[in-house]
This record gives structure tokens, C-alpha cells and sequence, in this order.
């Protein structure tokens, strides 16, 4: 058939654009175009071998051979065929299993069945030696395609460079055309909303029996600002209410007084306050209190401060609508790569905005020894555990992994609020 096919290692083509330009091989220190990348090979493809486009391959390693959210970008793309093999970790070191053999097998077949006249091979494994010849033997031309080394060298078996048909390099300046070195960034800032998800998001909300009565005309639902609780401000945008600043810390016998944690236990639970408030009321025998240096946060509330409580933070969930629901999803399969810093960052964007209080973010950014808050934290593991490549056999996410999603959290909060954290000690 005169057709051409196009096999990517998407380990070796990534992870030698992330030596080229990044200096490591860490495919988390690049970012990735993939729509630009695959119409960059398919019109390179046909160019150099004269023929029409069949099929593009992209063969990747996923933990359990779950589909990851670049996979899920890539397999819905006009003439790809994603095509996953294993990945495993070894002492802090990923390793795909299967995709050599799948490889082959591919390589074999499409030679064997005479589906093509010319196969562009993108690898630098040795181990598809076999499947090359094998290729070779059924009339079908090969092409190699190697990434620019960033030494300069070799970054493929020679055996490869010696069997094939053809050998062409693809060098920087095509590389960046799709592929760019990460940079860290500072505040998150979300990718450009698509007319359709736009579309649903200022759509005026149903009216329900028990909602309040429509707005004039020329505003929606969802923008009309509700009556504030007893002991909040209404927002002047007509976002969520957001809590009194706590006034100065009293004074006891002419001296400053801190609120204890007995203090704060003796708040009434209906009156949201940030730990280091004043205590402006007296007891209030009912309240209870949970304070635990591992949540870094007070939470009350009359049965001991659990979930949904007036006291405790809002989480993501709480403060997220069906529509931004929808639109969430929709920016993880679409834009969000699954590099664990960038999540822990999408993810504190997103409850930074919805939250709209500066007050609570410059609380938690002002701790000397910050804490994500217990519920806000296991919100984001959970989260993060979408994104395969954090997740183990044992349902745990690597302990690197969790430092890195933490890590982009506050960097986020950080670059919201102005903070300076100084940089941790060698």
C-alpha cells in the first residue's frame, strides 16, 4: 500500500527533547503541544517519504496501563492510536514495561500485512533491532528518526542507525516548534476559556420552588450577590461572603491578650474565625474544639468539627458549582499535564479563587510553619490521585510526588498573597 506509519517511543522522543532543552531527561521539566507535535510528524512524514499518512502510533508507558491525561488528549486526535504498555517505579526511578514488545509487534505486523510502503520509526532502543529487519525483509522502507542529542552524540543504539533505510535528525528548532522547557511558574493562571465551556458557565442557573426571586433582568443567578449571614460582609462583586476581619486582640489587665485554645473553644460555633483572632464574646459552654498539630487549622462545630461544619474551611468541592464542575474536568483531560507541582498548583488556583477571602490565604501563607488544612489537604492527595502517575498498587502517592503537589500549592497561595518563604536549608 502506498501509505506511510509512524511509530513514536514517546519515552525517547520526550525524554530526549527534555535532555535537549531542559538539561534532564525528566519529562516534567518540558511542556508539550501535542496537537502542534503530531501535526508537526504527520506533515514531516509525508514529506520525506512521499506518501500519504496512514496512521500514527504513539507508544507510552502508564501506571496499570491506565490512560493518563495527555493519553486521553492524544487518542481522540485524528489518525493516532495510543497504545500503552506498564510503568513501574524503582528507587525514585520510572520504567516502562511492554512497549518494546509492543513495538515490535506493531512494526511486524504492518510490514507482514504489506499495510504500508514506508514506516517512520522514532526510537533509540536497540531492541526493535529484530523487528526493523524483519520490516525490511517484507519490502517496506524504514526511516529512523533520532532527537538532536544534547552533547551532540549519539542518543540511539548504533545498530538502529546502521540497519535503517533512512536516518534523519529532528533538531532543536523543529523540537521547540511543539516542545518548551518548563519554567516555574508563579501565580496559576487558567488556560483561555473555549466558547463552549464559557457558554455553559454564565448560563443563568434554574429557578427552584425554594430559590429566591428572579433577578432584574441583565444579570443571572449566578452573579447576583446573596444576603449576608449574621457575623459576615457581603463582597461588593457579589462573591461568596467572606468573615468580619477579626478585631485586635483584647487587652487583659493592661496587657495584650492571645486567644488560647481554650479561648477559642469558648466561640460560638456559628461565628467562623481564624485561629489567631481575638476573642471578643464570652464562653460558650456548647462549642467544642479540635486542635491537632497535624492539621494546622481549628476546626469546631457541635460534633466535634467534622466535614460540612460551620468552623472548618470550605473545601474545593464545597465551593465548586456543577458547571465549574464540568469545566474542571474538562481543563484536566484537556491542559493539565499530571506533573505533580503543576497539580498541586491547578488545584490551589481554583480553591483560591472560589474561596475569595485574601484574609484566610494570608493567614495560612503568614504561618511560620505553613500547613495545608487537614481536610483541604486530603482533598488535593485525592485529587492529585486522578492524574495515574501518581498513584501505586498500595493506593499511595509516592512520598516525592506528595512533597512536589504540596510544594505547588503554596507556591500558588504564595504568588496569590506576596509572600517571600525563604528557601529551605541544603
Amino acid at each position: 500500500m502506498d501509505r506511510c506509519v509512524v511509530l513514536v517511543d514517546a519515552g525517547y522522543l520526550l525524554g530526549a527533547a527534555a535532555s535537549l532543552l531542559a538539561g534532564e531527561p525528566a519529562r516534567s521539566r518540558i511542556t508539550v503541544d501535542h496537537t502542534a507535535l503530531i501535526q508537526g510528524l504527520r506533515e514531516r512524514a509525508e514529506a520525506e517519504t512521499g506518501q500519504p499518512l496512514l496512521r500514527i502510533y504513539w507508544f507510552d508507558g502508564a501506571p496499570d496501563r491506565v490512560p493518563q491525561p495527555e493519553h486521553r488528549r492524544l487518542r481522540v486526535m485524528p489518525r493516532v492510536t495510543v497504545r500503552l504498555g506498564a510503568l513501574t517505579r524503582t528507587d525514585g526511578r520510572w520504567a516502562q514495561k511492554g512497549v518494546d514488545a509492543a513495538m515490535h509487534a506493531e512494526l511486524s505486523e504492518l510490514a507482514r500485512n504489506r499495510a504500508c510502503a514506508d514506516i517512520v520509526l522514532i526510537t533509540g532502543d536497540g531492541d526493535l533491532l529484530p523487528g526493523m529487519m524483519s520490516a525490511k525483509e517484507h519490502g517496506v522502507a524504514v526511516h529512523l528518526w533520532a532527537v538532536q542529542a544534547a552533547d551532540g552524540d549519539y542518543n540511539q543504539s548504533e545498530d538502529l542507525v546502521a540497519e535503517a533505510d533512512e536516518r534523519r535528525v529532528l533538531d532543536r528548532a523543529w523540537i521547540t516548534r511543539a516542545v518548551k522547557a518548563r519554567e516555574l511558574p508563579g501565580v496559576c493562571v487558567p488556560p483561555t476559556p473555549r466558547p463552549e465551556i464559557a457558554a455553559i458557565l454564565s448560563a443563568p442557573l434554574p429557578e427552584s420552588p425554594a430559590s429566591p426571586r428572579k433577578p432584574a433582568a441583565g444579570s443571572t443567578a449566578a452573579t447576583a450577590p446573596a444576603p449576608a449571614a449574621p457575623g459576615t460582609d457581603a463582597s461588593p462583586d457579589g462573591a461568596a461572603p467572606r468573615p468580619r476581619p477579626a478585631a485586635p486582640a483584647g487587652t487583659v489587665a493592661g496587657r495584650t491578650h492571645v486567644p488560647t485554645p481554650k479561648d477559642l473553644a469558648g466561640l460560638a460555633s456559628g461565628r467562623p474565625v481564624l485561629p489567631a483572632a481575638a476573642v471578643n464574646g464570652g464562653p460558650q459552654p456548647n462549642a467544642t474544639l479540635r486542635w491537632s498539630s497535624d492539621r494546622g487549622w481549628v476546626e469546631r462545630g457541635g460534633q466535634g468539627g467534622g466535614e460540612g461544619t460551620d468552623g472548618a474551611l470550605p473545601t474545593l468541592a464545597q465551593l465548586t458549582t456543577a458547571e465549574q464542575r464540568w469545566a474542571d474536568r474538562e481543563e484536566d483531560i484537556t491542559a493539565v499535564s499530571g506533573d505533580p507541582f503543576e497539580v498541586g498548583q491547578v488545584f490551589a488556583r481554583r480553591w483560591a479563587a472560589r474561596l475569595g477571602d485574601r484574609a484566610v490565604l494570608a493567614h495560612l501563607a503568614a504561618e511560620e510553619y505553613p500547613r495545608i488544612p487537614h481536610r483541604i489537604d486530603g482533598e488535593l492527595l485525592r485529587y492529585a490521585a486522578r492524574f495515574g502517575l501518581l498513584a501505586h498498587k498500595d493506593d499511595q502517592i509516592d512520598e516525592h510526588d506528595r512533597y512536589a503537589i504540596r510544594a505547588g500549592f503554596w507556591r500558588e497561595i504564595d504568588a496569590r498573597t506576596g509572600t517571600q518563604r525563604p528557601a529551605p536549608a541544603e
